[in-house]
């Protein structure tokens, strides 16, 4: 087999980030005492170390070129990559994801019996199988969707996988915005919303009310969260999806509000006037391992483009 370069981007367990590098002393503490807190914590991480050793152990023996990224959220660069390996969850594979163009990702779940990995179609039982067809390019693969994020004309992300939470900055304010979307424009109040690809239609968005989209579906989809409609009043944008040459554009009411782009770790501020576009972009992700794990049901572009639901 020609030796193949491959990108390892393996996650920090919540006992080695508090205890082995922090070495917190209320993790500690809590861990001595077998407090519920943190009862998982030991048993997760040694489930992860021996994940990641096997995969290290895989790669050398297929003779792969490897660099090892020990962190996440850490950038870096996938120039003359072949593949980028995440082990972790969908989590680690979210946040790697941000880091990566062309290059086709395989997740592996590290952890199986603690975390989520709804992306990662490798685990344990079938990492060889998955990283010899995968650098062979014998993998089923899908392309999924993802997203473009702008504030006030500036790209602030062109590779959002799974969702963006806009909101205020506490989550016990009041979200106030003037949305745009499917040619309506309509004054909110909320707890805010959230917009992603189809990718995350099963998460967050399934979970706040949305519509499970096709893996393959090229479209975008919002749900607002907890509106707040005074008597008489009637929102007509609170469920909307739109097509992949529309956008969904929201101007802030807020002094200070805030975006999250997959995950609690990329923070946007927003301001009082700041305006926020979403829309398809141009930079799909390549996930391997992965197009017949996911059943959807059946739905065509002119089923659910540009719908809304009050």
């Amino acid at each position: 087999m020609t030796s193949s370069h491959v990108i390892l981007v393996a996650k920090k367990s919540a006992y080695q980030r508090y205890v082995e590098q922090k070495q917190d002393a209320r993790a500690q503490e809590l861990l001595r005492a077998s407090d519920p807190a943190v009862a998982s914590w030991m048993a997760s991480h040694e489930e992860h170390e021996r994940t990641l050793g096997q995969a290290k152990a895989v790669l050398a023996k297929l003779n792969a070129k490897v660099t090892v990224r020990a962190a996440s959220h850490t950038p870096f660069e996938t120039k003359g990559a072949d593949l980028v390996l995440t082990v972790g969850g969908d989590g680690t594979l979210l946040s790697a994801s941000h880091n990566v163009g062309l290059v086709p990702v395989l997740g592996v779940n590290s952890s199986p019996s603690f975390s989520v990995g709804f992306f990662c179609a490798a685990n344990a039982s079938n990492l060889e199988d998955m990283l010899v067809q995968a650098l062979q390019d014998r993998t089923e693969r899908v392309v999924l969707t993802r997203m473009q994020v702008t504030l006030n004309g500036d790209r602030i992300s062109n590779r959002v996988l799974n969702e963006a939470l806009y909101c205020h900055a506490s989550p016990a304010a009041t979200s106030r915005y003037i949305l745009e979307a499917s040619s309506i424009s309509e004054e909110q109040r909320s707890s805010g919303f959230w917009v992603g690809p189809a990718a995350g239609s099963t998460g967050a968005l399934h979970s706040a009310g949305g519509t499970i989209l096709p893996l393959s579906a090229p479209e975008l989809q919002l749900v607002v969260r907890e509106p707040y409609t005074p008597a008489g009043q009637r929102y007509e944008l609170l469920k909307v999806i739109v097509s992949q040459n529309e956008s969904i554009v929201v101007r802030s009411k807020m002094q200070d509000g805030a975006m999250f782009l997959d995950g609690p770790y990329k923070r946007v501020a927003v301001r009082l006037g700041d305006v926020a576009s979403f829309a398809t972009s141009d930079e799909p992700l390549t996930l391997l391992g992965f197009s017949k794990r996911r059943h959807v049901p059946s739905v065509t572009g002119r089923d659910f483009a540009g719908t809304r639901e009050s």
